[in-house]
């Protein structure tokens, strides 16, 4: 019978995947994929993230979840802290007064011991190590920044003519990082929206996407994504022709309309739905780690159960931009489409739906 670690493996290497391929799949880290084959358990962080980490794998590859499950249960079992052999030895028998004259003779030996220590020897300062990580600035130039940040290390944010500085205060489980008027926590694979200027709209995402709570001195792997901007504007819509003033969040501008592609990676469970040009209407339930495309020529409506738990990245012509649906938990429509101004210009536009 295959173990646990046996079974991942022949059927990643039956499915010709390599790690890298499986870790951009999954977003498990390729040591973590290495860890559960080999069944090196004490790698992980903590048994939550272990179990995590294995049902996420394990339905990746079409595994049956209990069986690994149950796998791992027995691994554990089997572990024994004591050998059977040496708890099977009887225990040997003393004569009861040399039992007695053992125990005061170790007595004495520990209060002379403990006399010595205190009043004669002085204990030697314990030498300690550490590797000194100067703290770093880094500068949000473009639409995204993805590295990996230190404890002290901070970020400089431009934004509405103004610069925001987010730190790296805590490397502990979960990291904490302070930005303008607070702090927030990111757990592992985890991500969160911050709102930069206190206007209640979310300006700009982050992504832990690898870190090891043992292994601190190794930095955590962070994604910052700006959002885009959102503003009120007069349109047209290009199917009737109706003008109206739309408030809703501009993507692309461009002097025609073209098609686009929505690329979707969900980060966690969730009923997702969307509708293509008013017609063609599908919904089903998504896993953690699956992944959509959709072609879309003019307009779609999306609805999800969990705005965080899907991950959008629009294409169209050349150029890319993240899509930020809300905030944790909560059930979101919007719709994307192509919206002409009064000016002859097309606007590719998001905008929620109450």
């Amino acid at each position: 019978m295959e173990s646990l670690g046996e079974k991942l493996k022949s059927t990643r290497e039956a499915k010709g995947l390599s790690y890298d391929y499986v870790g951009r799949e999954t977003n498990i880290a390729r040591r973590y994929l290495e860890a559960l084959e080999t069944e090196a358990f004490s790698k992980f962080p903590g048994e939550p993230y272990l179990l995590g980490f294995l049902r996420n794998y394990g339905e990746y590859l079409g595994l049956d979840i209990n069986e690994l499950l149950s796998l791992y249960r027995a691994i554990k079992i089997q572990e024994q802290p004591v050998p059977v052999e040496q708890l099977l030895k009887s225990t040997p028998s003393f004569p009861k007064w040399l039992l007695i004259l053992i125990i005061t003779a170790a007595i004495f030996l520990i209060i002379g011991g403990a006399g010595y220590l205190i009043f004669i020897r002085t204990p030697a300062e314990p030498v300690q190590t550490s590797i000194i990580q100067l703290p770093m600035e880094y500068i949000l130039e473009g639409s995204f920044l993805e590295r990996r940040f230190y404890r002290g290390d901070t970020l400089i944010v431009p934004f509405d003519d103004e610069e925001y500085k987010i730190e790296l205060r805590s490397m502990d489980d979960p990291l904490t990082l302070i930005i303008p008027g607070g702090s927030v926590t990111l757990n592992l694979s985890g991500d969160t929206d911050i709102d930069l200027n206190g206007d209640g709209i979310s300006d700009l995402r982050v992504t832990l996407s690898d870190y090891d709570p043992k292994s601190a001195n190794a930095g955590a792997l962070i994604r910052f994504d700006k959002s885009v901007t959102s503003d009120p504007y007069i349109a047209i819509n290009p199917d009737d022709g109706d003008t109206a003033i739309q408030s809703g969040t501009v993507i692309f501008t461009s002097t025609n309309t073209y098609p686009f592609t929505l690329e979707i990676q969900f980060q966690n469970y969730c009923m997702f739905r969307w509708e293509l040009d008013r017609r063609e209407r599908t919904e089903r339930y998504f896993s953690r780690g699956e992944r959509l495309s959709i072609q879309v020529m003019n307009t779609i409506r999306l609805w999800s159960s969990n705005a965080t738990a899907v991950s959008i990245e629009l294409n169209g012509a050349g150029r890319m931009a993240p899509l930020n649906l809300g905030t944790a938990g909560e059930v979101v429509v919007i719709d994307l489409r192509w919206l002409r101004d009064n000016d002859g210009r097309f606007r590719l536009t998001q905008y929620r739906l109450e």
